[in-house]
């Protein structure tokens, strides 16, 4: 076989306009609200700047509030279906820290701060980074019945399942602030809701039509 032509590498990096939208961020991050009020305004840009959907993510130190990196979806502006917010925002913390597990001994406890609960992708994500907590806008039909994404058959225990691996939950920190961001994609008339294949796909299909 002529292996010539078959893709040995992969990769993707955040659009320049996340490191300025950083620029004035302080490095701590003291308060549940301040880490979802910066996810909020990241997943409200990227849409703006169409570099993704209307989604970000963090990865902070617990204790202290420190950021160490930040993510935003990814999906169109890298062509890959993988680069979800929670995805980029992981792969950016093990790549500064040097590690795969985010939840190794004598490390500081780490948390994934995102502007709604993970789709079933993100959700094994999540789980297997390392992270111990999960700090959520929100959770609920809210991003499909706005933007018609299709977050996948995710299990009704998802949080007793994370519970159960010693990551804590937390839900509901600027709840409304982030359904506006969804609102305010699901109005656009140019949004692409990139669904591969099923009855949400055909949805958006019918509705663009």
């Amino acid at each position: 076989m002529d292996t010539s032509a078959l893709a040995t590498s992969f990769g993707a990096r955040l659009p320049d306009w996340v490191a300025a939208e950083l620029a004035g961020v302080p490095e701590v991050l003291a308060t549940d609200e301040d880490r979802i009020r910066l996810v909020n305004r990241l997943a409200e840009r990227n849409h703006r700047e169409n570099t993704g959907g209307p989604f970000a993510a963090l990865v902070v130190e617990s204790g202290t509030g420190r950021l160490l990196s930040a993510g935003v979806n990814l999906v169109l502006a890298s062509g890959l279906s993988s680069t979800h917010a929670e995805v980029v925002a992981l792969s950016l913390a093990q790549t500064r820290l040097g590690a795969w597990d985010l939840g190794a001994p004598g490390g500081p406890g780490l948390e994934l701060v995102v502007n709604w609960r993970p789709c079933v992708m993100c959700y094994g994500a999540a789980m297997w980074s390392g992270v111990r907590r999960l700090l959520l806008a929100g959770d609920g039909p809210e991003v499909e019945a706005l933007t018609g994404f299709d977050e996948g058959p995710m299990r009704e225990d998802w949080v007793e399942q994370f519970d159960a691996r010693g990551i804590e939950i937390v839900r509901g920190v600027l709840r409304d602030e982030a359904v506006e961001v969804f609102r305010a994609y699901g109005e656009r008339d140019d949004a692409v809701v990139y669904n591969a294949r099923g009855a949400a796909a055909e949805a958006t299909a019918s509705r663009s039509a």
